[in-house]
């Protein structure tokens, strides 16, 4: 299948761009005004002043949530006005905190491993958000953000991805706006926004998909742009914050085990470990250590060697896909489980639950061309096809030798 780049906003459109106070959404509003295009700026209003005890030195200007938001929409509230762009600031900090925060927690206390990003972008930024410009009647073409992805469209139906085995429900035969790999694969996004409908896409656009990230900084200087001296956002919240996150219940400490059933230590609360960790574990052995499984109905966090971290497979639920077509049936994609995991071959094909199993929704069966390191239950798995993002789904459970 051939795909073409979907028009970015021209001279006398409406956007209303997604910002954030940083470099990639400072320069999005730029560029569009260069075009022509009718500007609006709009921010997040999520910090909630519910942390009193963060630490004053806790580094929070570049989170995603903290006490430095208010800098941030000041920041954004001057370059608007210093450019003639109107300004608004939208609040969501319920939403947010729902979706979001409540998602993080219940996630790790699970057992699991969550990408807030993933789930910020689907409910709140391209969700929530776009709901209260709604609301408050700002009306618009198109919505561009910072990210760096493109959004596609296919010159065939989105069932011929999959092979002659695709179902031929109705919704295969859509040619539906997709999400596709950015220029600079070292910033490349697509994997954070897997998630977004195909309708939400269809007015949605990424002025910055074909630059790379240091082009970006030097238009950036060249316009004196005070965003061009800002670090690098950072995920979510920074590390002091978690603490104060989960002090909302107790955590129940438990037993770390090895593979053997060995007590090898103690943990403080199985929500403050992740498949993979190395550091912070309180044990000492001959040979470096991993959380190799997370046990939530044992309470138990087991470690392992780094060769016990490789899975063949795994299963994934929760399942989107483009134009929401569900194949049903056996493809081959590239597939990642992580953000800054490359992506790999593999097979995907429907999954049976087997007794005492439970998935949200359909379930698929993710089998490596070869095996994959610290697969995480709650994380992503995101199936590519040419550089095209042609569904995806949570991570349910890893499949070992």
């Amino acid at each position: 299948m051939t795909y073409s780049a979907l028009e970015l906003p021209k001279a006398g459109d409406r956007v209303a761009v997604g910002m954030s106070g940083g470099v990639d959404s400072t320069m999005t509003v730029l560029l569009l005004k260069e075009r022509g295009c009718i500007v609006t700026g709009v921010t997040m209003a999520l910090w909630n002043n519910d942390m009193p005890d963060l630490p004053k030195d806790a580094f929070i200007h570049e989170s995603c949530y903290g006490p430095g938001e208010e800098l941030d929409i000041e920041e954004c509230r001057k370059f608007c006005a210093e450019n003639d762009v109107p300004y608004h600031v939208i609040d969501v900090r319920e939403e947010y905190k729902k979706q979001v925060l409540e998602y993080f927690k219940s996630e790790y206390r699970a057992g699991r491993t969550p990408n807030p990003c993933i789930r910020c972008n689907r409910f709140i930024k391209f969700g929530a958000l776009l709901a209260g410009i709604q609301t408050m009647g700002i009306e618009y073409d198109y919505f561009c953000t910072g990210h760096y992805a493109k959004v596609v469209r296919g010159d065939s139906p989105v069932s011929s991805l999959y092979g002659p085995e695709a179902s031929d429900s109705p919704e295969g035969k859509e040619r539906p706006a997709q999400i596709a790999l950015a220029s600079d694969v070292t910033k490349d996004q697509a994997y954070f926004l897997y998630r977004l409908p195909s309708s939400v896409l269809e007015k949605v656009r990424f002025p910055l998909a074909d630059f790379t990230k240091k082009q970006i900084f030097s238009m950036a200087h060249e316009r004196n742009l005070l965003a061009a001296n800002r670090e690098e956002s950072q995920d979510f919240i920074p590390e002091a914050m978690l603490d104060i996150l989960f002090s909302d219940q107790p955590s129940v400490p438990g037993d770390i085990i090895d593979l053997d059933g060995h007590v090898l230590g103690r943990h403080r609360g199985i929500e403050h470990y992740t498949i993979g960790q190395r550091r912070g574990l309180g044990v000492s052995a001959k040979e470096p250590l991993y959380v190799a499984a997370i046990d939530k109905e044992k309470n138990l966090v087991v470690l392992g060697k780094d060769k016990d971290l490789f899975c063949p497979a795994l299963i994934a639920d929760d399942l989107v896909w483009p134009a929401d077509y569900n194949p049903h049936c056996r493809f081959e994609a590239n597939v990642k489980i992580r953000l800054a995991s490359r992506p790999v071959p593999a097979v995907i094909e429907p999954y049976t639950p087997q007794e005492g199993e439970t998935f949200t929704g359909d379930a698929v069966k993710v089998t490596f061309e070869t095996p994959q390191r610290a697969v995480a239950p709650g994380q992503s798995v995101v199936f590519y096809l040419n550089g095209i993002t042609i569904g995806g789904g949570t991570i349910a459970k890893s499949i070992k030798f």
